[in-house]
C-alpha cells in the first residue's frame, strides 16, 4: 500500500513488474491490502462528493508512462501528466498542453515550443524546459528499453533546451503525424525520476506530473484516489475534488457495483454485452466506441511447428468467428478482416482474410506435414476474453487438435513471456488505439525489429520479417499523405499472410454511467476512463 503525502509517495510494500509486459489490459480481481487499504465509495456532498469508478483492468501493472501499456494506469496517468501536446480522448485531435501552442507547420523539421508560464508540478516545482528534454533523453535514449521509443525514435532526431521554458524538437524528415504522439511522451520531474532507483519506483505506481489531478493513495489490486491539483492552470482543469478509482476485473462484481443504487458508484468501463440492457433500464447510460480492441492470437514461432506459416494459416482459419460474434460478443463486433479496425483511415481489406473454413485448415495442416497436433492456448483473464475462448476451443479441437485452455491474469501471462518461458499460443486482448489511431504508430507498437511484441513471437530474425520492416521503414519515411497509405496497407497484407501476431475480432468497448450525476462523459474506443471533460450535474 502507498499512500501520498504532498505528492510523494512513500515506496510500495508490493514489488511489480519491471517492463510492461502488458497490452490494453493487465488484469487483477479486487482484493483488500488490509486494514490500511482506502476502499470508499462515497462521501462528501453537492461538488465536493467523490466520483467513483470502476474499472475493469488491473491497477498492479507497469505506471512508467514510458513504458506501460496497461489499461488502468495510462487512463490514470491522462489524468496526473501532461505532455507537451495532449489529444482529445475520442476524435483524437491535438491540443497545447504544457505547450503553449501547436507547431505552426507541422511538415517542417524543427518545432519549437513554449513551456505553459504557471505550469507546475505535484509537489510545488515549476515545470521547466530540462524536465522535457530529461523525458525525451530517456525515451531516445537507445540503451535504455523503452516502449515510448518505438513511437519517437523512427523520426525525432534530438530535444535540446533553447532557454528555462523554450524546448527545440529537431526530426529527422517531415512527419506531421508526430505532433498528436507528443502527448505519449509525458513529462515527469527531473528531480524526482533522476534519483538513484525512482525508476523502479515509476513501474510500481510512483506518479507524480502537472496534470490536473494528483495520486492520492494507491493500493495495487484494490483502488487508486486522486485529488483535484490546485495548482493546475492548463486547458482542462480539475472538476471532481477527488476520485477513487477501484479495480474489479471480474465482470459480475463490477456490473453489480454500477448497478441500481449500489455504493455510489457513477462510472465503469469494460461493461459484458449481456448487461446493457440491465444497466439501461436501471436508469444508467451505456455508450461504446468502436476502434482497435482486439482479440489475438500470438504465435511462438520457435516453438515447432508454429513456426510453419501453414500451421498459422490452419489455426485462424479454423476459427468459427461468427459464433465468436453472435455468443460471446453479442453482435458487438466484427471478424478481422485487415489488422486494422475497418473504421480506421488507413482500413484496406487485407490479401489474405481468415474466414470460417474448417477444410482448408486440415488441408493446411496436411500440406505442412503435422498430424495429431496438441495446444495449450495461453490466454488473460479479461472477462470478454474469456467468453471467446470456449469456441476457439471447440474450432480447435473440431479439425482434430487437441486444445487445452490456460486462461490466467493478464501479468502473469506477460510475465511468463517477459522472462522468455516456453510457450505454444497466447490469447489476449490489445487496443494499440491507447496510444492514437494513425497507423504507422499502430503497426510499429506491433511489429518491428526491436520491437517487444516480435521478442515474444521469436520472429525478428525471419527473413519475411526482415523484409516487413524494411517496408515498415519506407512507409514512415514516405512525405506523401496518399502514397504513405498505400505502402502501410501493402505491408499490412505481409502481416495478414504470416499470422503470427494478428486480430480475430475487432470489438466495441462499453462504458456506463450515471446520467444523474455525471454530464460530459464520452465512451472512448479503447480501455479505461477519461474524466477531463466531465462534470457533475
Amino acid at each position: 500500500m502507498r499512500d501520498v503525502s504532498r505528492g510523494v509517495p512513500v515506496p510500495s510494500r508490493r514489488a511489480f513488474l519491471k517492463h510492461t509486459g502488458a497490452l490494453g489490459a493487465a488484469a487483477a480481481g479486487l482484493a483488500g491490502c488490509g486494514p490500511e487499504s482506502t476502499i470508499y465509495t462515497g462521501g462528501g456532498s453537492g461538488h465536493d462528493r467523490v466520483l467513483t469508478a470502476v474499472i475493469g483492468y488491473g491497477n498492479d501493472g507497469n505506471w512508467d508512462p514510458t513504458l506501460t501499456a496497461s489499461a488502468f494506469s495510462m487512463a490514470a496517468n491522462n489524468h496526473i501528466y501532461e505532455g507537451l501536446v495532449d489529444t482529445d480522448p475520442v476524435s483524437r485531435a491535438p491540443y497545447p498542453a504544457l505547450a503553449t501552442a501547436l507547431p505552426p507547420d507541422p511538415s517542417a523539421t524543427t518545432w519549437t515550443f513554449t513551456l505553459r508560464a504557471g505550469a507546475r508540478f505535484h509537489d510545488g516545482t515549476p515545470v521547466t524546459a530540462d524536465d522535457v528534454v530529461f523525458v525525451f533523453d530517456r525515451v531516445l535514449d537507445p540503451d535504455t528499453p523503452t516502449l515510448a521509443k518505438g513511437f519517437f525514435a523512427p523520426w525525432l532526431r534530438a530535444v535540446t533546451k533553447v532557454d528555462a521554458r523554450r524546448v527545440r524538437l529537431e526530426l529527422k524528415f517531415p512527419f506531421p503525424d508526430g505532433v498528436s504522439r507528443l502527448t505519449l511522451a509525458k513529462v515527469m520531474p527531473r528531480h524526482v525520476f533522476s534519483r538513484p532507483g525512482a525508476w523502479d519506483e515509476a513501474v510500481k505506481g510512483l506518479a507524480i506530473g502537472s496534470g490536473p489531478y494528483r495520486q492520492s493513495a494507491h493500493h495495487p489490486k484494490s483502488n487508486t484516489t486522486f485529488e483535484a491539483f490546485d495548482g493546475y492552470d492548463g486547458p482542462r482543469p480539475p472538476a471532481f475534488r477527488r476520485m477513487n478509482w477501484l479495480t474489479i476485473v471480474d465482470a459480475a462484481p463490477r456490473v453489480a457495483m454500477i448497478s441500481g443504487g449500489a455504493a455510489g458508484v457513477q462510472i465503469a468501463d469494460n461493461i459484458p454485452y449481456a448487461n446493457i440492457g440491465q444497466l439501461e433500464r436501471g436508469g444508467m447510460s451505456v455508450g461504446s466506441g468502436a476502434g482497435m480492441n482486439n482479440l489475438f492470437l500470438m504465435f511462438n514461432t520457435a516453438h515447432r511447428p508454429f513456426g510453419d506459416v501453414r500451421v498459422r494459416q490452419a489455426l485462424r482459419y479454423a476459427v468459427d468467428t461468427a459464433t465468436i460474434v453472435e455468443v460471446a460478443l453479442k453482435g458487438h463486433g466484427r471478424a478481422a478482416t485487415s489488422f486494422l479496425d475497418e473504421g480506421n483511415p488507413s482500413y484496406r481489406r487485407a490479401r489474405t482474410v481468415y474466414g470460417h473454413d474448417p477444410d482448408r485448415a486440415r488441408a493446411l495442416l496436411k500440406e505442412a506435414g503435422v498430424d495429431g497436433l496438441s495446444v495449450e492456448l495461453m490466454a488473460s483473464n479479461v472477462s470478454w476474453i474469456m467468453d471467446c475462448l470456449p469456441t476457439i476451443k471447440a474450432s480447435w479441437d473440431a479439425i482434430g487438435v487437441r486444445t487445452t485452455l490456460a486462461p490466467q491474469e493478464t501479468t502473469a501471462v506477460f510475465t511468463k513471456l517477459d522472462q522468455k518461458q516456453d510457450y505454444q499460443v497466447v490469447a489476449a486482448a490489445s487496443n494499440p488505439n491507447q496510444f492514437g489511431v494513425d497507423a504507422d504508430l499502430i503497426m510499429h507498437y506491433n511489429y518491428g525489429p526491436e520491437n517487444l511484441w516480435m521478442g515474444y513471437t521469436r520472429w525478428a530474425d525471419d527473413p519475411v520479417a526482415k523484409e516487413l520492416f524494411r517496408a515498415m521503414d519506407r512507409a514512415t519515411r514516405e512525405p506523401d499523405p496518399g502514397r504513405k497509405k498505400t505502402l502501410v496497407q501493402d505491408y499490412i497484407d505481409i502481416v495478414a499472410e504470416q499470422a503470427v501476431l494478428y486480430p480475430v475480432v475487432h470489438n466495441a468497448l462499453m462504458t456506463a454511467w450515471d446520467p444523474r450525476r455525471l454530464t460530459g462523459v464520452r465512451a472512448q474506443p479503447y480501455p479505461g476512463i477519461n474524466l477531463l471533460q466531465a462534470r457533475w450535474v
